[in-house]
């Protein structure tokens, strides 16, 4: 339940971070400056004593943010992922957060499968490990399927996790409606929007039968990407809290020193990772929105193996256009193209000077450009972008929240794995080749192939059509709305039958 009682919550998050000894830790990653040391110190001491102990076996940020529960712990894993951000020890420390966290009891597990499957475990698997992996929501069993002896990984949702991620996400939205009423230049940023589509996303997530349906979606629209393969989803066997998938044998993407030892070619996975991301977010608008190290392998073959598909990200033709534009524009170096763009989408409000925006996006660019990725200070480049989007009044696009922060989060997976990759080269052949194939003359004919396509929808309905206008013609209505209501069905008639005809010509041309 959403209310000041949550500021209880927000308070202890401080005293956490003060207790665990987490505070200086995150203010040094972050290189806070002087004053906001001594305001986060100012109000963090004196608030000690409630902040909770955690496991003083883990680091000091790890520990913080596993105490305080799962909304946290998904912060973390995106930060792991992003070692010129936070630091090469900090990141190190975070990684933990993606699938070796405290595991329920396996007795907990087995009851769980038996709820949501109707049938005893012993039935069902012949085997059934201890927990393999655990995450903030749920955690991973190796097992074996009793009737077929094939070897499968189940997903159990952590007990009450519904009720834990709630908690977490109340003091959130409380905390988005504090910073609108204390900063009014933050509304820009649209904290409860923002907060509102996490919460969302999160939902989904903890309903895995939406994501075995994503998955099996996922699974169609890759089925032909070289150098990547998802493991199969077993239906039967899944259900709101248990998910049942092939078992993905593989090296973990984050562990370099294994994937060195297997002969694995870092550098081109690098490449991979971005190129899928790319590929999947411009030529499908569906994409695996959650792509850290604990949810991708390589395949003894060096293929890419990707799991844990709870959080998918979906982008509609347009907006993948304008952000293939975007991306063709920096990687051209076509600033003015970029900025007229952001204002055509309504990104800038039309009022404020595209030239001047072009020569701020410039000074965004062009160090990108011909220098060595770990030069790049993802850290100032992203405060830069800060201050950019607010001196021109950008507004947050809550449509595009997981598609930025999923690219954070696969730049962070490919730097890890080739600290010197420059994500500007590698996305250009894949930006390149959508632009062409969506913005060209081919394009223009799919896009009237589509439109013809609706029109043709209404045939079955020409002959009511017709006789609603014949009947209108012929008895003339009181009021003038009739006449209307008999153009537009003449039109849609005519339309229609343009509609077939279009359709019928473009599928002979194509």
């Amino acid at each position: 339940m959403r209310g000041p009682h949550n500021i209880w919550r927000l308070v202890r998050t401080g005293a956490t971070l003060e207790r665990t000894g987490a505070m200086n830790v995150v203010l040094d990653a972050f290189e806070a400056p002087p004053a906001l040391r001594f305001v986060a110190r100012t109000l963090g001491l004196p608030f000690k004593w409630l902040g909770y102990r955690g496991d003083p076996t883990m680091p000091p940020a790890t520990r913080a943010l596993t105490a305080l529960g799962p909304a946290y712990i998904k912060f973390g894993q995106v930060l792991s992922t992003r070692p010129d951000v936070v630091g090469d020890e900090l990141a190190v420390q975070l990684r933990v957060l993606q699938d070796k966290l405290p595991p329920f009891s396996i007795e907990e597990a087995k009851a769980e499968v038996e709820r949501e499957l109707g049938l005893p475990v012993d039935q069902l698997f012949s085997e059934f490990s201890e927990p393999v992996a655990a995450a903030s929501i749920a955690q991973v069993h190796r097992a074996k399927i009793a009737e077929t002896g094939e070897d499968v990984a189940v997903k159990v949702l952590r007990p009450n996790i519904e009720r834990a991620f709630r908690k977490d996400v109340d003091a959130f939205y409380l905390a988005a409606r504090m910073v609108e009423i204390f900063s009014p230049g933050s509304r820009r940023l649209r904290p409860m929007d923002v907060i509102e589509h996490f919460d969302g996303v999160v939902r989904g997530e903890l309903d895995l039968r939406l994501e075995s349906s994503a998955a099996s979606e996922f699974a169609a629209n890759t089925a032909n990407d070289e150098g990547f393969q998802l493991p199969p989803i077993k239906w039967n066997l899944s259900a709101r809290r248990v998910m049942t998938l092939g078992w993905a044998d593989g090296v973990p993407l984050g562990d370099n020193s294994a994937i060195d030892a297997a002969g694995h070619d870092r550098v081109a996975l690098g490449n991979r990772v971005l190129q899928l991301f790319l590929n999947h977010a411009l030529r499908d608008g569906f994409f695996h929105a959650d792509m850290h190290q604990g949810n991708l392998k390589v395949a003894q073959n060096g293929d890419i193996i990707a799991y844990d598909f709870g959080i998918m990200g979906y982008i509609d033709e347009y907006t993948r256009r304008v952000y293939a534009e975007i991306l063709y524009g920096f990687i051209r170096r076509d600033y003015k193209r970029v900025a007229k763009v952001h204002f055509e989408a309504g990104y800038v409000p039309a009022d404020k000077d595209v030239d001047e925006f072009a020569r701020a996006l410039r000074a965004v660019g062009e160090p990108i450009f011909g220098m060595d990725a770990t030069r790049i200070s993802m850290a100032r480049l992203l405060t830069y972008l800060f201050e950019v989007t607010e001196r021109f009044g950008m507004e947050t696009r809550t449509e595009l929240i997981l598609l930025q922060r999923t690219m954070v989060v696969v730049e962070g997976v490919a730097r890890s794995l080739n600290p010197h990759i420059n994500i500007w080269e590698i996305a250009s052949p894949i930006v390149t080749s959508y632009i062409t194939k969506s913005i060209g003359p081919r394009a223009v004919i799919t896009d009237f192939a589509n439109t013809a396509m609706v029109l043709a929808r209404f045939g079955p309905r020409l002959p009511a059509l017709v006789e609603d206008a014949l009947m209108a013609q012929a008895n003339p209505p009181q009021v003038d709305r009739r006449p209307r209501k008999r153009w537009f069905a003449l039109t849609a008639m005519i339309g229609a039958l343009v509609g077939v005809g279009l359709v019928a010509t473009i599928e002979v041309l194509l």
